[in-house]
C-alpha cells in the first residue's frame, strides 16, 4: 500500500509549488508539493478502509522513511483515522516518529495521537511527566500541547505541572506550545488561565503571555 500511495502523489507533484512548501519549512525537508486537500482525497480510499484495522506499523515507518514530507503527513493522518486503536504499547513507536525528522508540523499531529492515549488509558500520564522534562524539547512540546481541545475535560493539575516544568524557557516552539495550551483552555476556563498567568508570570515569556491573552 505504500507503494501505491507515494506512486498516486508522485503523479501529481508540483516542483514549483515543492520549492515554496520546502522554504516555508526553511528547507530542512523535501516535498513533493502537494496541497493538503489533494493529499487527503489521493488517501481518502486507502483511510476509510483501514477503519476498524489494527495499525499498521510498518506502513507508518515506511513513509516516515520516506524523502517527502507529504508522507510524513499520510502517516499522521493513518494513525489519526485509527488513533482509538492506539494503546500505551504504542508510546515508543509514537516517541521515535517525535525525534525523527522532527520539526512542528508532525509534532503537531503527534501531539494529538499522544492526547487520545493520554485520555483513554490515565497511567499515562506519567510518560507525558516525563517528556515535559526531556532534554528532546519537542517531547517536552507534545507534553505541553497533548490536552489540546480537550475543554471541560483538561486536567489542569497535569497541565499546570507540565507548564511549571517549562517556565523560563528560552526555546520558541516551547514558549509558543505553552501560549497555545492556555489560550486553547482559556475558552473554556479564562480564570484559571489568568490565575496562571498571575502567579507565573516571571517564568512565563512575553510569547506565551501574548499568546495565552487573546482570548482572555
Amino acid at each position: 500500500m505504500f507503494e501505491k500511495i507515494a506512486e498516486q502523489l508522485l503523479e501529481v507533484a508540483d516542483s514549483k509549488k515543492a520549492e515554496k512548501m520546502a522554504a516555508y519549512m526553511r528547507n530542512q525537508f523535501t516535498f513533493l508539493g502537494i496541497s493538503a486537500t489533494n493529499r487527503k482525497l489521493i488517501c481518502k480510499d486507502f483511510y476509510k478502509a483501514t477503519k476498524g484495522q489494527a495499525i499498521d506499523w510498518k506502513f507508518v515507518f515506511d513513509c516516515w522513511a520516506c524523502p517527502y514530507r507529504e508522507l510524513q503527513y499520510v502517516a499522521i493522518g493513518y494513525l489519526t483515522v485509527l488513533k482509538k486503536k492506539l494503546t500505551p504499547a504504542d508510546i515508543s513507536s509514537i516517541q521515535q516518529l517525535a525525534q525523527t525528522k522532527s520539526w512542528w508540523d508532525t509534532i503537531d499531529g503527534l501531539d494529538k495521537l499522544m492526547g487520545e492515549i493520554a485520555s483513554n488509558y490515565p497511567e499515562t500520564k506519567a510518560i507525558l511527566i516525563q517528556w515535559s522534562i526531556s532534554e528532546d524539547f519537542w517531547l517536552r512540546r507534545i507534553a505541553i500541547d497533548h490536552q489540546l481541545l480537550r475543554k471541560h475535560e483538561t486536567d489542569t493539575e497535569l497541565l499546570q505541572l507540565i507548564l511549571e516544568n517549562n517556565l523560563n524557557q528560552s526555546e520558541f516552539f516551547i514558549n509558543k506550545a505553552i501560549g497555545w495550551s492556555l489560550r486553547d483552555y482559556s475558552k473554556v476556563n479564562p480564570e484559571w488561565v489568568k490565575k496562571f498567568i498571575n502567579e507565573h508570570r516571571e517564568g512565563l515569556s512575553a510569547l506565551s503571555i501574548r499568546e495565552a491573552s487573546k482570548y482572555l
